[in-house]
């Protein structure tokens, strides 16, 4: 294994372009403008950083373009969908606005640290979720929430695809919204996944979600009732024995495939429809926490970091440093692939055994279903 911040270790075994001017602490956040080449990213330090992106062929370059300060960790960010403003939110329990060029205002406040926030342009809106267990609707117009929903837990993840959004909170709790009614909770479950919830992302098509734990394991799940049969979990972000948090799920936007980042410094591209996995990226000697597509999908962003996931005695501040990547995905990386059989239908059925690329599969998981075992290149599903 990788001797997470070490100076020897490689950061960058794919050979991504660098982000010039990195944050000074870990990264939490990653956001592509939806209009133009231009990134955020929130980290550990307090700042929020914006670069624009350049792409002259296969090269891509950057440059520091602003930066803003919250006055505790920054956690979170989304972009206005005009690309004009970027909002942001932080251990200062702040909600912030920041019109690039401008000055940075508070929207409004938790009553705790603000993990997640997104903006609905469909409702003119930005929701916050926060660690006080709340969701909160902003007005830009009004300081005062339109709408406060309370939650189950603490906010872990949140996803928008409108008018569905999904939040995964502590005690793996999982709550979809019909944000056309967004003061009702349209279904509430407890996640197929043993562990922790660290991500979540809703289908493009709106008609489900992927969810990502703290224990290797991805949750392909659909919101119909007739649909359940295409529900499965399969493993990933793991090495021999060692089992590592899958951090980031972001989808494709032109392909709709997606990619996994996890605390093994490795990303991953996957097919859900044909359950396969399109690509394994070599692994950086450091975790992954977040990660970002473009508007159009060809730059993927990832930060290499420490995660805390080793807690601070595996953290030395005089090595330590974060970097910010810049992969140009190839169409065969991020394009699905027509599912391949190599001879016959092979499944795995809730009372038997499989293994694929070498690792034991468990029966018995939640949500286990027969499904088609490609055995080239597929997901190592449970």
């Amino acid at each position: 294994m990788s001797a997470f911040g070490s100076t020897l270790a490689n950061t960058n075994p794919n050979r991504s372009t660098e982000v010039v001017h990195p944050p000074t602490d870990s990264v939490s956040s990653l956001c592509f403008s939806p209009k133009a080449n231009y990134l955020v990213a929130t980290s550990w330090d307090n700042q929020v950083r914006c670069w624009e992106m350049m792409r002259n062929g296969t090269n891509l370059a950057s440059a520091a373009k602003a930066a803003m300060s919250h006055d505790q960790p920054a956690l979170c960010s989304t972009w206005k969908d005009d690309g004009t403003t970027v909002f942001s939110g932080g251990c200062d329990k702040q909600v912030k606005m920041w019109p690039l060029g401008g000055n940075a205002v508070t929207v409004g406040t938790h009553d705790a640290p603000v993990k997640e926030v997104a903006w609905i342009p469909e409702m003119n809106m930005l929701v916050s979720g926060g660690w006080d267990k709340t969701l909160r609707y902003w007005d830009l117009r009004q300081q005062s929430p339109v709408h406060v929903q309370q939650l189950p837990d603490r906010c872990y993840a949140l996803s928008v695809r409108h008018p569905l959004m999904v939040v995964g909170t502590a005690d793996r709790n999982l709550v979809v919204y019909n944000l056309q009614n967004p003061q009702a909770e349209f279904k509430k479950i407890v996640s197929p996944l043993k562990y922790q919830t660290r991500c979540v992302a809703a289908f493009p098509d709106q008609q489900g979600f992927l969810v990502g734990s703290i224990e290797g394991r991805v949750g392909v799940h659909h919101l119909d009732d007739t649909q359940q049969s295409k529900n499965f979990t399969f493993k990933c972000h793991r090495e021999n024995t060692d089992i590592y948090s899958v951090n980031s799920l972001n989808f494709h936007p032109v392909h709709h495939t997606f990619a996994t980042a996890g605390s093994d410094g490795a990303f991953n591209f996957w097919d859900k429809d044909s359950k396969q996995r399109l690509k394994a990226m070599s692994r950086c000697s450091q975790p992954i926490p977040c990660s970002a597509f473009n508007n159009d999908g060809s730059i993927y962003a990832y930060a290499v970091c420490y995660d805390w996931s080793k807690g601070a005695e595996n953290h030395n501040p005089a090595t330590a440093k974060a970097y910010i990547y810049l992969h140009a995905p190839q169409e065969s990386e991020v394009k699905g692939k027509p599912r391949v059989n190599t001879g016959g239908r092979n499944t795995v059925s809730n009372n038997s055994t499989a293994a694929i690329d070498g690792i034991s599969e468990r029966p018995g998981e939640p949500w286990e279903t027969s499904i088609p075992i490609i055995m080239v290149g597929t997901l190592e599903t449970t």
